[in-house]
Order: C-alpha cells, then structure tokens, then sequence
C-alpha cells in the first residue's frame, strides 16, 4: 500500500513491485530520474530505443540448478489460466480523473472447470503487510481458494472487487440467495509515480474481461495488466513468471509462479545512464510485491503456507530488502487436489505429499520467484507516464556487457539447466 516514496517530483519515486504477473504477481519501485512534466521525452527515455526485449534465459542466464517447464511459466501447471487488461492512454501533466493512465489488472484462475464448487488447498503468507490480498483471512480460515486472484493498483482494489463479484453473480445466480455470499481475493501495488492513481481507472468491466480472457499458454510479461506501470529498483517493472519441472525421483510435480518485480544483480552504477540518461537514479526504499505460486504437488493447507514463505528467499536472492512500508504478500494454491463446496459425506480425502519429500519443493518455488523477478525487469519496456515521469527498461546490451565483463555467464552459457551462472 506504501508502495511509494517520492524522491524527486519531477521523476522518481520507490518501491518495488508486484505482480507476478502475476505476480506473478508482480507494484512499486524507485523510478529512474526522468524528465520534468512538460518537457520533450529524450529518445532515449522512448520504448523503441529499448532494443529487443528478452527473457533472462535468452541472455544466457540460468537462475538455478531445476530445470524450467516448457513454457517457463505459471501456466505449465495444468490447467492454470492467466488474463490480463492494460490500460495505457494519454500523456503530459497529470489530470486527477482523467490521466494519463498507466495501469491495469491482471488475473489468474487456478483451473478452468467450476472454481466456485470445486475448491483448490490454498494459504497466504506475509513477509511485511503494508499492503493488502483481500479475501486473505477467508483463504487461510477455510484453507482453499474458491475465486479466480486478480491483482491492481492499490487504490483500484474497490473497483475490481465489483467487478469479481459481478463475474460471479453472472455465473452463478444463485450467489446471495441460497448460496453463499462471495468474498473476492484481489492483491495490491502502488503504480502512482506512473499512473493517474486518483482516476481509479481500472473499472469492474476490466476485472471480469480479464477473468472472462483467462487462457493456458504463454504470459505475457513485463509493462502489461497489473505490471503496466510498475517499477522495480529503479527501472521498469511489471509482470513475470518462471516455473520449475521436478525430476521423477523428485516427485515429478512442476511448480509454476509469476511475480512483477525486481532487483538486478550488478553494479548499479554501471547501468544507471547506460540510455544517457543525466541524472543518477534514487536509492531503493519501500515497495510492494504480490507473489502467486501454483503447483501440481498435491499438498494442503499448512504445506502450502510453508511453500508460500519460500518466496521471500527468492526475493532475497534478488538483492531486495523488506523495509516497514513493504507490502509483500505471497499467494499459493494447489491443484492437485480438490475440495468440495457442499460435501454430502461427512468426510472427504486429500492426498498430500509426506513433509520429507517437501525440500525440492521449497527449492523449485524460491527458484522460479526469483527467475520470474529478473523476467519482469527484461522484458519491461521504457515507460513514460504522468508528469513525464519516467521508468527506463534495464538496458540488456549493457546488461550483457557487465555480465561478460565479470565472466558471467561463462563462455558458451546458452540459456538451458546447468549450475548458477
């Protein structure tokens, strides 16, 4: 929620993100030094100066020993769907209410059958709780999930609560009635170095259309949905995700998750200005970040609650720290087993996996958290939004060029499964 901390007016603030997309997801983080409202965007400070945007992988570094799933996404886990709108519209000065608008909403539904009346194991956890997940208390009493995740900017969590709701009184009818009553699970960060926060631009339209367009398949990454104007440590953030597929000897359950944000792992002072860009950035302070894990594995409640809290050592590979103003907030689910919203028999089973077969687990979600950190950065794009508040994708020509400078990654690294570059 205090995503945010306003360095410099003309163009800077902190934070770190959310939203995996989805975040994983993946919402605030220090914005690099851009230029004051009104004046000319330089041409490096424009998305097509970027350059070609790729996934950490494609530049040769491999983030752990796991191998990835074949999409390296949240979606390797079957039947995980993921939808998102992106609301990006005007420029120049801020006007309260009407823009520019640099945000969006993002969702993720952990199956595509009947949600409602076939639960999933579920649990929360909190590394620092300035922020929000609503619907968080209701997860962790009942221990399941019964609502599709959806994640937005902090002010916009209203908005798109209306808009889950009426998704779900469309659905089912009877919601209200002689059924339950619904409580939406909707995640939070800070987009207002970038965004008109004020307008609540997102609407509950937008919230059922990214639900209702959920699909398999790739996610897209970095300045999209929720992530679309996020910042993470002083560049660009937005939306990632990376999986993990365990070895047979393993259990052979994939663990997929997505989360916007992150931290690079070089020398800040020699990536900072690599655009050209004359001032130096801020230092880091409080951020926000929302992460999502699913996985296959079956495990319930308290096992998920465990697999939860391993999302902060991904984090912490990044380089992040939680400060008090941080809103980091982790989600994770399980489809491996079901649970029933009226049971008939008094009982019902679930199959779980024993706690000594835990550990490959635990390393597959601290591994693809962080991976899906250092995804949202790379494939960020320059970001210009209000008050000519600028946010400028990681440089990935400079970025590769520390990386050789300091041997890293090793001649003939080429993306695959090998040891940490």
């Amino acid at each position: 929620m205090a995503g945010e901390n306003r360095l410099l007016r003309g163009g800077a603030a902190v934070g770190r993100l959310i939203i995996l997309l989805m975040c994983t997801l993946v919402c605030a983080v220090p914005a690099g030094a851009g230029p004051a409202g009104g004046a000319a965007t330089p041409a490096a400070a424009r998305p097509e100066a970027d350059g070609p945007r790729k996934r950490i992988r494609a530049l040769g570094i491999v983030v752990g020993r796991m191998a990835p799933g074949p999409l390296n996404a949240i979606t390797d886990v079957k039947g995980v769907r993921v939808g998102q709108v992106t609301l990006n519209r005007g420029e120049g000065k801020l006007r309260p209410g009407f823009g520019p608008v640099r945000t969006g909403v993002t969702a993720i539904l952990p199956h595509g059958g009947d949600l409602w009346r076939e639960k999933v194991p579920a649990a929360t956890w909190v590394l620092n709780g300035t922020g929000e997940m609503t619907g968080s208390i209701w997860i962790d009493t009942q221990g399941a999930l019964e609502v599709p995740v959806l994640m937005t900017n902090t002010m916009n969590i209203g908005r798109v609560m209306d808009g889950v709701v009426a998704y779900m009184l469309k659905r089912y009818p009877d919601i209200g009635i002689g059924d339950d009553v619904v409580a939406p699970t909707v995640a939070e960060c800070d987009d207002s170095t970038l965004n008109d926060a004020r307008g609540l631009h997102v609407s509950a339209e937008d919230a059922a259309r990214a639900i209702e367009s959920a699909g398999t398949g790739p996610v897209a990454e970095g300045a999209v949905g929720a992530g679309t104007g996020m910042i993470s440590y002083q560049f660009k953030g937005g939306i990632g995700t990376a999986s993990r597929a365990l070895a047979q000897e393993d259990g052979g359950v994939p663990v997929g998750r997505e989360i916007g944000d992150l931290m690079p792992t070089v020398k800040r002072d020699e990536v900072a200005g690599a655009r050209g860009e004359s001032a130096r950035r801020p230092e880091v302070n409080d951020g926000s970040i929302i992460v999502v894990i699913a996985t296959d594995a079956p495990l319930d409640h308290l096992k998920l609650r465990r697999l939860a809290s391993k999302a902060s050592l991904g984090l912490a590979r990044t380089g992040a720290i939680s400060h008090h103003g941080s809103g980091d907030i982790f989600l994770a689910f399980s489809t491996g087993n079901r649970v029933p919203h009226y049971p008939k028999p008094l009982t019902y089973t679930l199959t779980v996996v024993p706690d000594d077969h835990l550990d490959p687990l635990f390393e597959a979600a601290e591994e693809a958290t962080e991976e899906a950190i250092l995804n949202a950065l790379t494939m960020a794009t320059t970001t210009v939004g209000r008050d000519g508040n600028t946010a400028y994708a990681l440089p990935l020509d400079r970025l590769s060029a520390i990386l050789k400078k300091y041997g890293r990654p090793p001649e003939g690294a080429d993306g695959g499964t090998g040891g940490r570059p």
